[in-house]
Protein backbone atom coordinates (compact mmCIF):
# COMPACT_ATOMS: atom_id res chain seq x y z
CA UNK A 1 0.00 0.00 0.00
CA UNK A 2 1.07 3.77 -1.26
CA UNK A 3 1.93 6.74 1.71
CA UNK A 4 0.69 9.69 1.25
CA UNK A 5 4.46 10.95 -0.11
CA UNK A 6 4.14 8.04 -2.84
CA UNK A 7 0.55 9.24 -3.66
CA UNK A 8 1.30 12.63 -3.79
CA UNK A 9 5.13 12.17 -5.57
CA UNK A 10 5.25 8.57 -7.64
CA UNK A 11 8.62 7.63 -8.72
CA UNK A 12 9.73 9.66 -5.53
CA UNK A 13 13.36 8.61 -4.98
CA UNK A 14 14.70 7.92 -1.13
CA UNK A 15 16.72 11.16 -1.79
CA UNK A 16 13.74 13.29 -2.01
CA UNK A 17 11.78 11.27 0.96
CA UNK A 18 13.26 13.71 3.13
CA UNK A 19 11.20 16.68 3.01
CA UNK A 20 7.69 16.54 4.92
CA UNK A 21 4.50 17.16 2.80
CA UNK A 22 2.20 18.74 5.51
CA UNK A 23 -1.05 20.69 4.63
CA UNK A 24 -2.46 21.59 8.35
CA UNK A 25 -4.12 25.22 7.87
CA UNK A 26 -2.66 27.74 10.43
CA UNK A 27 -5.56 30.31 11.37
CA UNK A 28 -4.16 34.17 12.44
CA UNK A 29 -6.14 37.10 13.02
CA UNK A 30 -5.29 38.31 9.42
CA UNK A 31 -6.29 34.98 7.63
CA UNK A 32 -4.44 31.57 7.73
CA UNK A 33 -1.44 30.26 6.18
CA UNK A 34 -0.88 26.29 5.31
CA UNK A 35 2.35 24.41 5.00
CA UNK A 36 2.73 22.77 1.92
CA UNK A 37 6.24 21.04 2.20
CA UNK A 38 9.02 20.97 4.76
CA UNK A 39 12.39 19.85 4.37
CA UNK A 40 16.00 20.87 5.50
CA UNK A 41 16.85 24.10 4.11
CA UNK A 42 13.28 24.92 3.11
CA UNK A 43 9.59 25.40 3.89
CA UNK A 44 7.16 26.40 1.12
CA UNK A 45 3.36 27.71 2.38
CA UNK A 46 0.31 29.21 1.36
CA UNK A 47 -0.82 32.16 2.75
CA UNK A 48 -4.03 33.70 2.61
CA UNK A 49 -4.61 37.30 3.89
CA UNK A 50 -8.17 39.11 4.44
CA UNK A 51 -8.90 42.34 2.91
CA UNK A 52 -8.00 44.67 5.13
CA UNK A 53 -5.99 42.87 6.88
CA UNK A 54 -1.96 42.79 7.32
CA UNK A 55 0.80 40.67 8.99
CA UNK A 56 2.96 42.32 11.68
CA UNK A 57 5.64 44.73 11.10
CA UNK A 58 8.71 41.81 11.90
CA UNK A 59 11.77 40.00 10.98
CA UNK A 60 13.74 36.73 11.26
CA UNK A 61 17.41 35.77 11.83
CA UNK A 62 17.42 32.58 10.59
CA UNK A 63 15.60 32.89 7.10
CA UNK A 64 14.97 34.67 4.01
CA UNK A 65 11.52 34.76 2.32
CA UNK A 66 10.16 34.61 -1.41
CA UNK A 67 6.35 35.96 -1.58
CA UNK A 68 4.61 35.26 -5.06
CA UNK A 69 1.47 36.98 -5.59
CA UNK A 70 -0.88 34.43 -6.91
CA UNK A 71 -4.28 36.39 -6.68
CA UNK A 72 -5.07 39.67 -5.10
CA UNK A 73 -2.72 42.51 -4.55
CA UNK A 74 -0.02 42.52 -2.10
CA UNK A 75 1.52 46.01 -0.26
CA UNK A 76 4.81 44.89 0.94
CA UNK A 77 7.00 46.98 3.02
CA UNK A 78 10.68 45.64 3.07
CA UNK A 79 13.31 47.63 4.52
CA UNK A 80 12.88 51.12 3.38
CA UNK A 81 11.09 50.16 0.15
CA UNK A 82 6.77 49.60 -0.54
CA UNK A 83 5.87 48.22 -3.53
CA UNK A 84 2.64 46.74 -4.59
CA UNK A 85 2.36 43.10 -6.09
CA UNK A 86 -0.54 42.21 -8.12
CA UNK A 87 -1.10 38.31 -9.57
CA UNK A 88 2.50 36.57 -10.84
CA UNK A 89 4.51 39.16 -9.74
CA UNK A 90 7.09 38.31 -6.30
CA UNK A 91 9.24 39.73 -4.21
CA UNK A 92 12.51 38.81 -1.98
CA UNK A 93 12.76 39.43 1.54
CA UNK A 94 16.39 38.79 2.67
CA UNK A 95 17.21 37.87 6.18
CA UNK A 96 17.07 39.97 8.81
CA UNK A 97 14.99 42.87 7.24
CA UNK A 98 11.93 44.29 8.77
CA UNK A 99 9.06 43.53 6.55
CA UNK A 100 5.31 43.74 6.55
CA UNK A 101 2.80 41.99 4.20
CA UNK A 102 -0.76 43.83 3.88
CA UNK A 103 -3.50 43.01 1.63
CA UNK A 104 -5.35 46.64 0.23
CA UNK A 105 -7.83 44.63 -1.81
CA UNK A 106 -11.73 43.71 -1.34
CA UNK A 107 -10.82 40.24 -2.25
CA UNK A 108 -8.49 37.66 -0.37
CA UNK A 109 -4.20 37.98 -1.08
CA UNK A 110 -3.32 34.71 -1.44
CA UNK A 111 0.92 34.46 -1.94
CA UNK A 112 3.18 31.49 -1.82
CA UNK A 113 5.89 31.91 0.57
CA UNK A 114 8.74 30.05 0.20
CA UNK A 115 11.16 30.40 3.00
CA UNK A 116 14.93 29.36 2.93
CA UNK A 117 17.70 29.08 6.16
CA UNK A 118 19.03 26.98 8.31
CA UNK A 119 16.03 27.49 11.45
CA UNK A 120 12.66 28.16 9.74
CA UNK A 121 10.43 27.49 13.12
CA UNK A 122 7.37 29.97 13.87
CA UNK A 123 9.11 31.11 16.75
CA UNK A 124 11.65 33.06 14.78
CA UNK A 125 9.52 36.05 14.73
CA UNK A 126 10.72 39.74 16.18
CA UNK A 127 7.86 41.26 16.36
CA UNK A 128 8.20 45.40 15.68
CA UNK A 129 4.49 46.30 15.46
CA UNK A 130 0.82 44.41 15.28
CA UNK A 131 -2.25 44.81 15.27
CA UNK A 132 -3.40 42.21 16.77
CA UNK A 133 -1.16 43.25 19.96
CA UNK A 134 1.24 40.45 19.49
CA UNK A 135 4.64 42.28 19.15
CA UNK A 136 7.18 41.84 22.07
Amino acid sequence: MANAQELLHPGATAASSSSTMVAATELRPWGSFTVLEDAKGYKIKRIEVKPGHRLSLQMHHHRSEHWIVVCGTARVVCGDQELMLTSNQSTYVPQCTNHRLENPGVIPLILIEVQNGEYLGEDDIVRFQDDYARAK
